[in-house]
């Protein structure tokens, strides 16, 4: 099968290419390097943006199977730039729906639920807080078709692989970073819940269901975990760490907890990785000194475009760049 993957470039997609390329399937990576001055994977590539109609089609041509890991991804980098989000995250895969037949793999986020309580499934009612979760129920809608698959992912952590960007900006990713690097992590609030997914986790079942013939919408997460709690396991992975929790509301208001019952039993998703993996991964990271600076705006989505500007999203004349 030949397989395009948009937004190939990023933390998910390294992992995913990592395990595509032990198949059979023929790889083609499509991306911006929105975050990348360049792109080392031995993997066919091509620079592009997804707001490219022309440029886009004739690789949607080669394609069986896309995989649209594409976006502008994250509440605090998407609230930068609502056009920008829109274009990106909502217009293209409204145009994708209606101009390619072949399978679908979507990424979308469990951020579409906002906060609720209990444990939600797919049929849950959903109520995004955020531009980013309110351009990914958007985009759902636009595949509601046989050839379409459609992952509401928890919130990703740990290691993709050895040559992309990592991002610090996830939650189990920053608490282990801070901890490593002031042995003190402070907690608002802590109640909060969030289901957690490794990256490597992810991208298993993306690869798995590129030949099936699963259609609709199936929760992602191997463990629902309060924010609280989380900090209390880092801190047993890296000894010396004090943990002080402030009794306070946190400006992020998304809490949720999900079931991936659906995944379970439709294609046999099991995760294989913990939190407790993840913060290994990125402990070891640091024990290298293989991050020079925690505060870097290269390890987070947020960050960089507050940093470079979404300006770096078009060109001079105000249109997506090729």
């Amino acid at each position: 099968m030949r397989v395009l993957v948009t937004g190939g470039a990023g933390y998910l997609g390294g992992a995913l290419t990592d395990i595509l390329l032990k198949t059979n399937h023929e790889v083609r990576v499509y991306d911006a390097l929105m975050y990348e001055h360049d792109y080392l994977k031995r993997v066919p590539f091509v620079l592009g943006d997804i707001r490219n109609r022309k440029h886009l089609k004739e690789h949607l041509k080669w394609a069986d199977a896309v995989v649209w890991l594409a976006a502008l991804v994250g509440d605090g980098a998407c609230a930068l730039n609502l056009d920008i989000s829109t274009q990106i995250n909502q217009e293209t895969v409204k145009w994708l729906a209606d101009n390619y037949d072949g399978r679908i793999i979507f990424i979308s986020s469990c951020s579409v639920y906002g906060a609720r309580d209990g444990e939600l499934t797919e049929d849950s009612p959903t109520g995004p807080l955020s531009v980013y979760g309110i351009t990914k129920l958007a985009s759902e809608g636009f595949l509601k078709k046989e050839n379409s698959i459609i992952f509401r992912l928890g919130t990703l952590y740990g290691l993709g692989d050895r040559y992309s960007r990592i991002r610090l900006d996830l939650v189990v990713n920053t608490l282990t970073a801070r901890a490593m690097v002031h042995r003190k992590l402070k907690i608002f609030g802590g109640d909060q819940y969030r289901p957690l997914l490794h990256v490597k986790d992810a991208a298993q079942a993306i690869a798995d269901n590129l030949e099936t013939k699963h259609t609709g919408i199936f929760n992602l997460h191997s463990e629902n975990v309060k924010i609280v709690n989380l900090g209390r396991k880092v801190v047993r992975h890296i000894p010396g760490t004090k943990m002080e929790v402030v009794g306070m509301k946190f400006e992020d208001l998304r809490n949720y907890r999900v079931s991936s019952l659906k995944a379970q039993q439709i294609f046999g998703f099991k995760p294989k990785l913990t939190a407790s993996d993840g913060i290994k991964e990125i402990k070891q990271l640091f024990e290298e000194k293989r991050i020079k600076d925690l505060n870097s705006p290269r390890y987070t989505n947020e960050g960089h475009l507050v940093m470079f500007g979404t300006h770096k999203l078009v060109d001079e004349n105000g249109y997506a760049k090729k």
